[in-house]
C-alpha cells in the first residue's frame, strides 16, 4: 500500500491554488491555504511532507509565513514560489530555512520535478538515519550459520516465508539469533527494499513505548515539542521487528492487536488514522502460553502473532555448530583487528564444543572476540588461552586443565579471581554488592582481591 505524499499549496491567489492542485493531484495528496495563517492551522493537525508557498501575501508576508512554519515544525520542507526573481529574497528564504525557490510562470514538469526531487530526499534521509542505527547497533553478521538439522529446517523455512506477509513468532533463548533470523526473513523477501525496524519492548520504559511504536503530535503531551513519527509509520511497506513482545504492557498489547487487525494507526494526540502495510515478525524468550495462562499475554494477540511459529534451539542442542560458529566469528575478529590468527587446536575446540554455552551465540561470539583482543601475536588458539570457567565446567575433561600446565592452587586462585572479577563487574563495582552477592564480608573481598592481585575499581 503506496500512502501519498501531502504537499500543501500556500497562495492567497485561487487561480494560483487551483493550478498547481492539478499539476499534483493525481501523484500527491494536496491541501489548500488562502493565507499564512490558514498554513499554520493546517500543519498543526495534519502531517505535511511539502509545502509549496508563495513570497507575496496580503495577510501575513511569506518569508514570515516561513519562519513561523519552521517554529512549528523544523522538518517540514518548503519551496518558495514568487512572479518575481527577486535574488534578495531568495536568499533569505533560503537563509530561513527553504529547500528552493521557484518563480512564475513555471512548466508543469518543472513543479513535479522539483517536488520529486524533495519527496526522494525526505525517503533517503529517513532510509539513512536507519541504516546508519541499524549498522551501530548491529553485531556485525551478514548471515546465518549452522550446519545442523535444526538449523537446515530453519532455512527451509525461511525460504518458504520469506516472500508472503504473513506475521511470524521467533521462539528461543537470549543470545540464540532471533533477531539475524528475523532479518534474513526481511532481506530474502520481496519488502527486502523496505525499512527493517526493530524495537526491543523490554528496553523501552513502558511510559515510553506507545509514542516509540505509534509516534505523537507536537503538544500530545509535556515535552512533546514536536511531531514524531513511530516506527510502525517508519517500517511502512516493510518489516517491523518486535523483540521481547512478552514485556509489552497489556493496554499496548490491546493496541497492537487493533493495529494489526485494521491496519492502521493513529499518533498519540491524533485522531486521524493512518493506513499502514507492515509484516510484523515477534520475538521472545520466555512461554507465551505460560503468560496467557497467567494473565500476563493477551491470548488472541499470541494466535494473531504466531501465524508462523518458529523456534530455534539453544546452541547446548546443536553443538555440531559450534566449531562452524567459532571459525565464522574468528574470521570476522581477525578482519576487525587486523590479526592473523589460524585457527584453534584440537584441543581448545573440543573445550569450546563441551562446554553448555548459557548464553548461546551471543556468549561465543564474545569470547571468540576477547581472545582475539587479548591475543599477542598470531598462534593458533589453544586451552591457554579458553578462560578457567569453560574448563571448569562441569561437562569438562580435567585433561583440559592439566593441559593449562596449572597445577591445583593455581587453578583454585584463577578461578576465583574471575568469579570475583564477575561480581564487581555485574556489581558496576560496587564492593559491598559484590561481597554480598558472593556472600563473604567487604574485608574478605578487598584481602582477597589484594591476594589475587585484584585492583578493586573499574579498569
Amino acid at each position: 500500500m503506496e500512502i501519498k505524499p501531502t504537499i500543501m499549496v500556500v497562495d492567497d491567489e485561487l487561480g494560483a491554488r487551483q493550478s498547481l492542485e492539478v499539476i499534483l493531484e493525481d501523484q500527491f495528496r494536496v491541501l489548500l491555504a488562502e493565507s499564512g495563517r490558514e498554513a499554520l492551522e493546517i500543519i498543526r493537525r495534519e502531517t505535511v511532507d511539502l509545502i509549496l508557498l508563495d513570497v507575496h501575501m496580503p495577510d501575513m508576508d511569506g518569508l514570515e509565513v516561513l519562519r513561523r512554519i519552521k517554529e512549528e515544525e523544523e522538518g517540514i520542507d518548503v519551496i518558495m514560489v514568487s512572479a518575481l526573481n527577486l535574488a534578495r529574497k531568495a536568499v533569505d528564504a533560503i537563509k530561513l530555512g527553504a529547500y528552493d525557490y521557484i518563480t512564475k510562470p513555471y512548466e508543469p514538469e518543472d513543479i513535479l520535478s522539483t517536488v520529486h526531487r524533495v519527496i526522494q530526499q525526505q525517503r533517503l534521509r529517513r532510509e539513512l538515519d536507519f541504516l546508519r542505527k541499524e549498522v551501530k547497533e548491529s553485531r556485525g553478521l551478514d548471515q546465518i550459520v549452522g550446519q545442523s538439522k535444526a538449523m537446515v529446517e530453519i532455512y527451509n523455512l525461511i525460504k518458504k516465508v520469506a516472500f508472503t506477509s504473513t506475521h511470524i513468532l521467533i521462539t528461543g533463548e537470549s543470545g540464540t539469533g532471533k533477531e539475524l533470523v528475523a532479518r534474513s526473513i526481511h532481506n530474502q523477501g520481496d519488502r527486502k527494499d523496505k525499512p527493517f525496524v526493530a524495537i526491543n519492548c523490554a528496553a523501552i520504559p513502558s511510559e515510553l513505548m506507545e509514542s516509540e511504536m505509534f509516534g505523537h503530535e507536537k503538544g500530545a503531551f509535556t515535552g512533546a515539542h514536536t511531531r514524531t513519527i513511530g516506527k510502525f509509520e517508519h517500517a511502512n511497506g516493510g518489516t517491523l521487528f518486535l523483540d521481547e513482545i512478552s514485556a509489552l504492557r497489556s493496554d499496548l498489547q490491546a493496541k497492537l492487536l487493533r493495529v494489526l487487525q485494521e491496519k492502521e494507526i493513529e499518533r498519540i494526540g491524533s485522531n486521524k488514522p493512518i493506513k499502514i502495510d507492515i509484516r510484523v515478525i515477534s520475538a521472545t524468550n520466555t512461554n507465551l502460553e505460560e503468560a496467557i495462562a497467567q494473565g500476563k499475554f493477551r491470548q488472541d494477540l499470541y494466535f494473531r502473532l504466531n501465524v508462523v511459529p518458529i523456534f530455534i534451539p539453544p546452541l547446548r542442542e546443536r553443538r555440531e555448530d559450534i566449531p562452524l560458529l567459532a571459525q565464522h566469528f574468528l574470521n570476522k575478529f581477525n578482519t576487525l583487528y587486523h590479526k592473523k590468527i589460524p585457527g584453534f587446536s584440537e584441543k581448545a575446540m573440543n573445550a569450546l564444543t563441551r562446554y553448555h554455552w548459557p548464553g548461546n551465540i551471543r556468549e561465543l561470539e564474545n569470547l571468540i572476540e576477547r581472545i582475539v583482543v587479548l591475543s599477542s601475536g598470531n598462534e593458533q588458539i589453544d586451552l591457554k588461552h579458553i578462560p578457567i570457567e569453560i574448563l571448569l565446567s562441569s561437562e569438562q575433561n580435567i585433561q583440559d586443565l592439566m593441559g593449562r600446565e596449572m597445577g591445583l592452587i593455581k587453578m583454585r586462585d584463577e578461578f576465583e579471581r574471575r568469579v570475583i572479577l564477575n561480581a564487581l563487574e555485574a556489581c558496576q563495582w560496587n564492593q559491598s554488592e559484590a561481597a554480598r552477592m558472593l556472600k563473604i564480608s567487604r574485608n574478605h573481598l578487598i584481602q582477597k582481591a589484594k591476594q589475587l592481585g585484584i585492583l578493586l575499581r573499574k579498569p
